[in-house]
């Protein structure tokens, strides 16, 4: 066996079950916090954050170790003022027409529509792309991805993660189809847009949707041993 086929031991701290529930609460405290935000602080975020945040991102487990994906973060003004013209090109196209009256009404509560400021207030976006394949650098083959969206997805949850807990505001942007950040940042063949993602500092002037989160009891379905003895 060699390379990333071997097997090296592997242990974590276990910890206590009053420190474990002490860990979780101090998380979900802080996780409850983060937000979607629109409106960003043209103030710069340092690159190297960012860079860190994407480290951490690509520590998430992939389909067959195949780690999919590409991180791109775009901080040159006038790019992002070309991504912006594309995106509400595209944007418009959605929610005139392609979008259905329903999607339309569920988006009502957001106050959003194809204007798309932020991609140029915030001071940085991370597009992600997902690879597709990967060719072989001597033959020249295809060597196929697996898992690549739910991959990608994993990794995209622990960047923004990484980000709130950086204390930087992110918000999950999905024009579609995105095939033109692609073409706009001139990525190789085998990449595919999976996600836009404006981050920087909310503005001082910045407000978010009063929404909350559905509770435990909606999210959560327990399977137990004693389940049909409780009734529950």
């Amino acid at each position: 066996m060699s390379g990333h086929d071997e097997h090296v031991p592997y242990s974590l701290p276990r910890h206590g079950e009053g420190e474990m529930r002490r860990r979780l609460d101090a998380m979900h405290a802080h996780m409850e916090a983060r937000r979607s935000i629109r409106h960003f602080s043209p103030d710069p975020v340092p690159l190297d954050v960012l860079e860190r945040a994407v480290h951490i991102a690509g520590t998430a487990p992939s389909g067959a170790h195949k780690q999919p994906w590409s991180f791109c973060i775009v901080t040159d003004p006038a790019l992002r003022q070309r991504i912006r013209t594309a995106v509400e090109e595209e944007e418009y196209r959605s929610y005139h027409g392609r979008m259905s009256r329903k999607w339309l009404v569920d988006l009502e509560p957001l106050g959003t529509d194809h204007i798309k400021p932020f991609i140029e207030e915030a001071p940085a976006l991370i597009i992600v792309f997902r690879k597709v394949f990967d060719r072989d650098e001597v033959t020249g083959e295809k060597n196929p991805n697996y898992y690549v969206q739910e991959s990608c997805g994993i990794a995209v949850g622990f960047l923004l993660a990484a980000l709130h807990e950086a204390g930087l505001a992110a918000l999950t942007h999905t024009p579609s189809p995105m095939n033109f950040l692609a073409e706009l940042l001139e990525r190789p063949e085998n990449e595919r847009t999976f996600l836009n993602i404006p981050v920087g500092w909310p503005a001082d002037d910045a407000r978010v949707p009063n929404l909350s989160r559905k509770p435990l009891n909606e999210i959560l379905f327990h399977y137990r041993p004693d389940a049909h003895e409780d009734g529950v």
